[in-house]
């Protein structure tokens, strides 16, 4: 990576409080698609993130997803029901989280891949266009027979987000998965099972949502290092 590249990605991080708290080999690292252009800022972003988090969970908990709990939390103090709408310390999802990171250091990363990523914009588009919220396609397609016809016979999963444009935002929305009780985007962020290890991202704005954002995550059976 060049130095104007890693100094723009600290421009972009350096907005939240805990930035300094990564360095730049770190950030440098988990940077895996800073050259696909086929995504933009706020997506390659997201791969970003869920890098860091894979690097080091731990830090991640206490930088990171710390900036934008209180940035949530202060944009929700103007409702009503805010007590029940803020993320607290004892909140369930938060400490279960805590317990998820602990010991998750150096995992592998995850690849950007063009291929998946045009999967990933198709499902987005037509969740937009149709005015949908579900994994299946508006024709009736489950996520996996539509990542079937780019990637046949492989492991693979996806995460949908709503009502977020900023690539912080997504990643730390599903990776607390308040709501949840299955924690599945959680666990696909964190993988290590499956080996996913390729993926697609792809935000649009939605008609109910204002915004959706489709994470496509294949696990190829070596190491790869993303169609970039």
């Amino acid at each position: 990576m060049s130095r104007f590249a890693i100094l723009l990605v600290f421009v972009i991080l350096s907005n939240y409080t805990f930035a300094q708290d990564w360095t730049d080999a770190e950030i440098k690292k988990a940077n895996t698609a800073e050259k696909a252009n086929y995504l933009s800022t706020e997506e390659k972003n997201i791969i970003l993130y869920m890098n860091l988090i894979r690097l080091d969970g731990e830090k991640f908990y206490y930088t990171f997803l710390q900036d934008y709990i209180d940035t949530y939390n202060a944009n929700v103090r103007k409702y009503r029901n805010y007590n029940e709408l803020k993320i607290t310390k004892n909140n369930s999802y938060y400490t279960s989280l805590l317990k998820n990171l602990k010991g998750v250091k150096n995992l592998s990363l995850f690849y950007p891949d063009a291929k998946l990523t045009a999967a990933s914009r198709s499902h987005a588009m037509d969740l937009s266009r149709n005015n949908i919220d579900t994994h299946e396609s508006s024709n009736g397609d489950n996520f996996s027979k539509r990542l079937s016809r780019y990637f046949p016979n492989k492991l693979m999963t996806e995460n949908i987000d709503f009502g977020y444009s900023k690539s912080l935002d997504i990643v730390c929305h599903l990776l607390l998965d308040c709501g949840v009780p299955s924690l599945g985007h959680r666990y696909n962020i964190l993988d290590q099972k499956y080996k996913f290890n390729i993926v697609g991202v792809n935000i649009q704005p939605h008609p109910s949502f204002n915004y959706c954002t489709v994470i496509d995550f294949v696990a190829q059976p070596t190491f790869y290092a993303g169609n970039q």
